[in-house]
């Protein structure tokens, strides 16, 4: 398969993507809080429509979802002291970075832990012509798992057929490139896993 599906190993550096992912990681966050007697203000600065936010709990379970209308600037009032005791997390989910800020509900008060707030850049995949070229930016080098699945031929689902698969590790630039030619016409599915996410991407050959 290695013939098929070829890696070329090489380091195929997306100069522009890779310095707006910097510059996206050394801006000030997008998250600003402000609580009043009953309400907690959230303002989310430069986000585009169609950016999802979500208030999940410590153990991932979406308690609370909107996807961004407006481009720009976001502001809402959420009732977070009718949560449980616990600890919480907002989650924005944008392009191409999910950013979270921590917060904890103990006795109807809020607190956020805003220096633990996180951001994960997601893999990037772009296909011209046979070529498909992966590129992901993490700053702490998290490690990245990529599969490649062959899901379907003619328009008919099969059972997917893990075509290729590697685990990248200790790597703040990943990039790599695989070649479709020769492969059989139909569907295929790249499966990523980082940091606790999973993203997928289709592929039509």
């Amino acid at each position: 398969m290695k013939n098929v599906l070829n890696n070329t190993r090489k380091r195929f550096l997306m100069v522009t993507l890779f310095a707006t992912l910097l510059s996206f990681a050394n801006d000030a966050s997008y998250f600003s809080f402000k609580d009043d007697a009953e309400k907690t203000s959230v303002t989310l600065s430069d986000v585009k429509a169609g950016n999802l936010l979500s208030i999940k709990d410590d153990n991932g379970m979406v308690l609370y979802k909107e996807l961004i209308q407006k481009t720009g600037t976001y502001t809402k009032g959420f009732d977070l002291t009718s949560l449980p005791d616990g600890s919480y997390f907002f989650e924005l989910d944008k392009d191409v970075e999910i950013t979270t800020i921590p917060f904890t509900v103990n006795n109807n008060t809020v607190a956020f832990q805003k220096e633990l707030e996180s951001t994960i850049f997601k893999p990037v995949t772009r296909i011209k012509g046979d070529m498909v070229y992966i590129s992901r930016l993490s700053l702490n080098k998290a490690p990245l798992e990529i599969a490649v699945y062959f899901t379907s031929e003619n328009g008919v689902t099969s059972v997917p057929e893990l075509m290729h698969s590697e685990t990248i590790t200790n790597t703040e630039n990943v990039s790599r490139i695989f070649r479709l030619s020769g492969l059989n016409k139909g569907d295929y599915k790249i499966v990523y896993k980082t940091e606790g996410k999973v993203f997928t991407e289709s592929i039509s050959k």
